[in-house]
């Protein structure tokens, strides 16, 4: 039986507990240091209050330790990781190699995204020195997960939902560049968000002329891959990855709740799928993917063929803006210099969020005031600040929908597990034991005063009635509790208490028995497939270049974090390419614009390098003018 797992974000406990109970078989969430989002950092004993959650209901806590190391930060992150170990932590996400020399717990390693898992060589690579997962690249398409998956029996977690990193995790160095905010340390300044101009000449950045002014040209929509789950499954995923450690708790509620369905809609239908982790989830809200904040919809390079084909490939960015543009709700039809008229099917109300692209092709949004039905599906709508000008017919989205944001600040939730309850009459009172569907059992005995009851089925009733109180516990009765039909009188509050220490057992059982075993990395020599490194496989410590080194790599180059070297460099290798995004690709025989491209940010010059054979780009600096 393949076992699925929906893997969701977690920025702290809070939203690490919102995560499981809203249907989660997993959550990854950053420790106090080294993790790849250093503003989502959180304390050991927070991760172990989350790990106790998630292993009542089987799900699993992943800790992130995936940044570059520094010589000096080695010794730090081994006493850290020791730490998580001890707390029970079902896994590490790394990056450094240099991790592998170290004395580590028994624990099991991830290799994260950052570690550029694209190639099948690599990944087969890394099972074989310990690895019990590869994080595929976004960029993967499910015909090479097929391939992957035929060549490797790693466990394959794959992306399905989130903001989307235009270059390659791992090869991005265009932060460090800018900024000396390395996305491998876990400080990426996002300068894939920013406004570029576009310029074309000739290949040494002569002779400039502007194609494109002031636009986001290397911003991508948001990853959705909610219609090719299935597709997914067959190709050998088992875990399905929500991004998003630094967003809010209403993404993670929403989000988690709509893919929880759709896995398990698809699990209904399939005899050879189960979920990782146990209990079955109600939702008391509709999730909806639209309502939390998004810059748009691509599923990427899911479906892109083996050939790199024009074939099957679709726009992907989200040049306008790089902000929320939110859920399609209508036209404006018609404004006067207070409110605006909008034709839509959708209900507004006094604080939502609405937004369209002006006359400039920006991004221009408002506050609602006021909203006013007037019948036949159109609406009075007062903004907090009037447009100046808008086009009629304009497409109107809502980027904050607040009777939907309300909602989900309420409970939205609640995940229970099936158990069965057996009461039994000893010498000296009573014992109860719960036992759930996989035979874990929590006990409970008291010694109380059997007193006769005067009425028996008033008492049986009594008894029931406060035995079946789960209230906010995990668990639900499958069944009236058994061994009820006792010709006594029990006090509430003793019934009360025995049903509180039996659940309070039975949770203890659970957590212990999915503690997750000892996995030992035991060091090897198996070669890998390259002998030399170039600045891409991010070494900056001496215990990671002793790693490749024992796989048998001859000579390796220093990172960038560690030489500063851009000069020749690719700051940024992307599947994306702004010559297709724009019409203008070489494979297309009446391309006019030939010549060479260049994006100018701020005093920046990029020269832009297309592989055609691979659909690839490369950003190289050009210089600076």
């Amino acid at each position: 039986m393949k076992k699925l797992e929906l893997l969701a974000p977690a920025k702290n406990l809070e939203q690490g507990v919102a995560a499981i109970s809203h249907g989660a078989d997993a959550v990854y969430i950053g420790a106090p240091l080294f993790g790849a989002r250093v503003a989502a950092g959180n304390s050991v004993n927070d991760i172990e209050e989350l790990v106790r959650y998630a292993h009542t209901y089987g799900a699993r806590v992943y800790t992130t330790v995936n940044t570059i190391l520094f010589d000096n930060e080695l010794e730090d992150a081994a006493i850290l990781i020791r730490e998580l170990y001890n707390v029970g932590v079902d896994a590490l996400i790394i990056q450094d190699m240099g991790l592998l020399e170290l004395d580590l717990p028994p624990i099991a390693l991830h290799a994260s995204t950052q570690t550029h898992n694209y190639d099948p060589r690599r990944i087969e690579f890394f099972e074989k020195v310990g690895f019990q997962r590869a994080i595929l690249a976004r960029e993967t398409s499910i015909e090479q997960i097929r391939e992957i998956h035929s060549q490797t029996p790693i466990e394959l977690e794959a992306f399905v939902q989130g903001a989307l990193c235009v270059c390659y995790s791992g090869q991005c160095y265009m932060s460090q560049y800018l900024s000396q905010r390395s996305g491998n340390r876990g400080c990426c300044g996002q300068p894939c968000r920013s406004y570029y101009d576009l310029y074309a000449g000739d290949s040494e950045g002569r002779e400039l002329h502007l194609l494109r002014e002031n636009e986001h040209l290397l911003s991508l929509k948001d990853f959705n891959a909610s219609q090719h789950l299935a597709e997914m499954i067959d190709a050998g995923i088992t875990s399905f990855k929500i991004e998003g450690r630094l967003k809010d708790l209403s993404y993670v509620k929403n989000v988690t709740a709509y893919y929880r369905q759709l896995l398990d809609s698809i699990m209904a239908e399939r005899e050879d799928c189960e979920a990782q982790s146990f209990g079955q989830t109600q939702f008391f809200f509709t999730p909806d993917l639209e309502k939390t904040y998004n810059r748009g919809f691509t599923d990427y390079c899911l479906t892109f063929p083996s050939q790199n084909t024009q074939k099957g490939r679709k726009r992907m960015a989200s040049i306008s803006t790089q902000k929320a543009i939110g859920k399609e709700v209508g036209k404006i039809v018609a404004s006067d210099n207070k409110a605006l008229k909008v034709k839509s099917q959708e209900h507004f109300t006094s604080g939502d969020g609405l937004c369209f692209l002006n006359r400039n092709n920006q991004l221009e949004g408002f506050l609602v005031n006021h909203a006013e039905p007037l019948g036949g599906g159109l609406w009075r709508i007062v903004p907090n600040r009037m447009p100046e000008t808008v086009p009629p017919q304009t497409t109107l989205c809502r980027n904050n929908d607040f009777a939907f944001e309300k909602q989900l600040q309420g409970n939205t939730a609640e995940r229970k597990m099936a158990v069965s309850m057996q009461l039994t009459e000893t010498e000296t009172g009573l014992e109860l034991t719960i036992v759930d569907r996989y035979g874990n059992r929590g006990n409970a005995a008291v010694a109380c005063e059997k007193s006769p009851a005067r009425d028996m089925e008033k008492a049986t009733s009594q008894l029931i009635k406060q035995l079946s109180k789960m209230g906010d516990t995990p668990f639900s009765l499958a069944q009236p509790p058994e061994g009820t039909d006792l010709p006594y009188f029990f006090p509430a509050s003793i019934i009360n208490e025995l049903r509180r220490q039996a659940t309070a057992d039975l949770i203890e059982r659970i957590i212990q028995a999915n503690r997750p075993q000892d996995i030992v990395t035991e060091k090897n020599s198996e070669p890998y497939f390259e002998k030399e490194l170039d600045y891409r496989a991010n070494v900056v410590n001496q215990q990671s270049a002793a790693f490749y080194h024992r796989h048998g790599v001859a000579h390796i180059e220093e990172g960038l974090e560690k030489t500063h070297d851009y000069e020749g460099k690719a700051l940024m290798t992307t599947k994306y390419c702004i010559r297709y995004e724009l019409g203008m690709c070489l494979k297309n025989a009446n391309t006019q614009e030939r010549r060479d491209l260049f994006l100018r940010n701020n005093k920046n010059l990029f020269h832009l390098e297309f592989d055609c054979a691979r659909c690839e780009m490369q950003v190289r600096l050009a210089g600076k003018k």
